[in-house]
């Protein structure tokens, strides 16, 4: 048995690795003097992404880029693969996009909840969803948290 698992995980260990390193470079636009946004970066590069980040003064170009509806606004706006992502978005979450391709416009977490990537405090941590948004503002939840 330990021969078996030992060879499933040689075999797929190159597949985790190719997919690390094909990941698409994301663009991150956030304020020069925010923190989390800082934070959230990192948790990004962490795991694996490759991130161009942006100081700009005003967001707002962004977001309408974005095609973002207003309640999912948060602190930061990135783009990637063709793809829009606001706010404190699990890495987890921006792979599992990539990988499924759905026709959405993009991922938000509004808002800034509270253990959410870049929003560490502690051992607390807020339950909050990944909602997924179309051009026309439909949403729906693609992930809880």
């Amino acid at each position: 048995m330990r021969k078996i698992i030992t060879s499933v995980v040689l075999f797929l260990t190159p597949l985790f690795v190719v997919a690390e390193e094909t990941l698409p470079e994301i663009d991150v636009y956030k304020s020069p003097t925010c923190g989390c946004c800082t934070k959230w970066v990192r948790h990004l590069e962490d795991s694996g992404f490759s991130v161009v980040a942006h100081n700009v003064e005003n967001l707002n170009d962004y977001k309408l880029k974005a095609n973002l509806p207003y309640s999912l606004g948060s602190c930061h706006t990135a783009f990637i693969d063709g793809y829009a992502i606001e706010g404190h978005v699990p890495a987890s979450d921006i792979k599992r996009l990539l990988v499924e391709k759905p026709s959405i416009r993009g991922l938000a977490v509004p808002g800034m909840p509270i253990g959410s990537p870049g929003m560490e405090f502690g051992d607390r941590k807020d339950p909050y969803q990944t909602i997924g948004y179309t051009k026309d503002g439909l949403t729906r939840v693609f992930a809880s948290h």
